[in-house]
């Protein structure tokens, strides 16, 4: 309708007749489940550097991952983060610490374990606690536990109690103020050779002990979107582009989720994906596998088929950052730094490069050296290696998702869609109850199209030109009237991804010299 005039003069009317730029989305913002020294529980927090995330969430703590991981995503050129610690973390007010032990093994042949020793006092003690064993003839033996200057001295121990004589358990266990011993049954041993084996024992910390001691089931990790704990805590945030959760393999590796409950997480993490159709997961490999070991767990045990996710190999070593540790470094799951990777990538490059030939920082060696015939394996069902090259370095050597559709091979491809669909949706946001006319279908045409030559003269589409890159179709034939009538206005995208170049062949042939070569 137009304005009313009612007396004479000049009127100034503001008429937008322009189209409305849409701005690209963020592609490089992560997010990490996993267990935490303190801070909040299942609140998903925002973490810009790591000095942040250390005043928040605590320091490194031994046998998880998340401090690891997000420290490797910083290092590695990540930027914004949210952070959701999981409930049954190191939180000493909850949870029981991990004990230093020694396991003693026994004088029989193969050396079985028949007594556990274990420290009184909760957590690393500053000063190790040492156990000798020493023959006392009679099928007895001496016990001599040491911690700095502090000692104490049993002798004629037995196995078992007989004539009057106390088992070394009761003793032990009744008198002793630095140890407590656990008789570990063996069947078919002999008292004589149930006896301790002479020697030296020192009681240590669990090198993958996790700090969460308590059961931990699948659940945990999936959480609730209506109380945003867990997974659910991250619906909430479209900023977020990547996902990760290491501390999975931490789990595994205390006992705490079995390969079954691995592979529970993961489907969730790749449901989570799936879901929201904006973001992407990366996986961790269960530890200790070779390359055939990976194999079977990707195709035959997990057997995961999805283009929102992708799988990298092998485990990294990275500096022990545990002050005062005895190694000085530790095996940890890629997928943190990982995700910083991509985000460099994404920043240097853009998000259509694919991620890989890609240094990683922070990585001292790899768990496992890859073959090419090892890779030749691997790499087809969709495990993306990291190998060493000599006088190159550590680097990503492949950018393949999980999913056997050809269409969705590759991982920039998959993240260079979500890119330009949440870009649209986002800047098209306007059109919303606008009048469905011609008008509308031009203005829309103008807006995407606009867009579109921006991601083209970016180098993510292909093509010499932009009518060769994409297309943008809205008009009668797509909204017809029946389409109208109930509200709907549709637009059909095309658009030619750059895939990236895999493999590259030189063909090379012989030919005999001295005249020149007609083109």
């Amino acid at each position: 309708m137009s304005p009313q005039y009612l007396s004479p003069g000049v009127y100034v009317e503001e008429v937008d007749r322009g189209s409305r730029p849409i701005e690209g989305v963020g592609t490089a913002v992560a997010g990490f489940l996993g267990f935490a020294e303190r801070g909040p529980v299942n609140v998903p927090t925002l973490i810009a550097n790591w000095t942040q995330f250390a005043s928040t969430f605590g320091d490194f703590v031994p046998g998880t991952y998340l401090a690891q991981a997000v420290y490797g995503y910083f290092n590695n050129g990540g930027g914004s983060c949210y952070v959701v610690r999981l409930p049954g973390s190191a939180d000493t007010e909850n949870l029981p610490v991990p004990k230093a032990s020694a396991m003693l093994a026994a004088r029989a042949a193969g050396s079985p374990v028949t007594l556990k020793a274990l420290a009184r006092e909760e957590g690393p003690s500053g000063e190790e606690i040492s156990a000798e064993v020493t023959d006392a003839g009679d099928d007895k033996f001496n016990l001599t536990f040491r911690r700095g200057s502090v000692e104490e001295k049993y002798e004629g121990l037995s196995m078992a109690t007989t004539k009057g004589v106390a088992a070394a358990v009761d003793v032990v266990n009744k008198q002793s103020k630095l140890v407590q011993l656990e008789e570990i049954k063996q069947t078919g041993l002999s008292l004589p050779e149930r006896i301790p084996a002479a020697g030296t024992y020192i009681l240590m910390l669990p090198e993958s002990q996790a700090m969460a001691t308590s059961p931990l089931s699948p659940e945990i990790y999936q959480g609730n979107p209506a109380q945003r704990t867990g997974l659910g805590g991250f619906e909430a945030i479209d900023d977020i582009t990547i996902v990760c959760a290491p501390d999975v393999m931490s789990a595994f590796q205390a006992g705490i989720l079995d390969r079954d409950g691995v592979k529970a997480v993961q489907l969730a993490l790749i449901a989570h994906c799936e879901r929201m159709k904006d973001r992407v997961a990366i996986l961790d490999p269960l530890p200790d596998l070779n390359a055939q070991d990976v194999k079977d767990w990707r195709m035959k045990e997990a057997g995961y088929d999805s283009k929102y996710a992708a799988l990298y190999y092998p485990w990294i070593q990275v500096p022990n950052p545990v002050s005062g540790a005895k190694n000085p470094t530790i095996m940890m799951p890629p997928s943190g730094h990982l995700a910083g990777i991509w985000a460099r990538n994404d920043t240097e490059r853009g998000v259509h490069k694919a991620p890989a030939n890609e240094v990683i920082r922070g990585v001292l060696g790899l768990a496992n050296q890859i073959t090419l015939s090892e890779q030749d394996s691997l790499n087809p069902v969709g495990i993306n290696c990291i190998r060493a090259f000599p006088g190159r370095g550590i680097r990503v050597w492949g950018a393949r998702t999980l999913s056997s559709d050809p269409s969705w091979r590759y991982v920039n491809v998959r993240r260079l869609f979500n890119f330009i669909e949440e870009s649209v949706q986002l800047g098209t946001q306007w059109v919303v109850f606008e009048p469905n006319d011609q008008d509308l279908w031009q203005r829309v045409r103008r807006t995407i199209s606009a867009f579109l030559t921006r991601v083209w003269r970016d180098g993510a589409l292909f093509g010499t030109t932009p009518e060769e890159a994409f297309y943008v179709k809205c008009d009668a034939e797509n909204n017809p009237p029946e389409t109208r009538d109930v509200g709907q206005l549709i637009v059909e995208i095309g658009i030619a991804p750059v895939k990236p170049a895999e493999f590259v062949i030189f063909r090379i042939s012989q030919f005999s010299g001295g005249g020149s070569v007609e083109e």
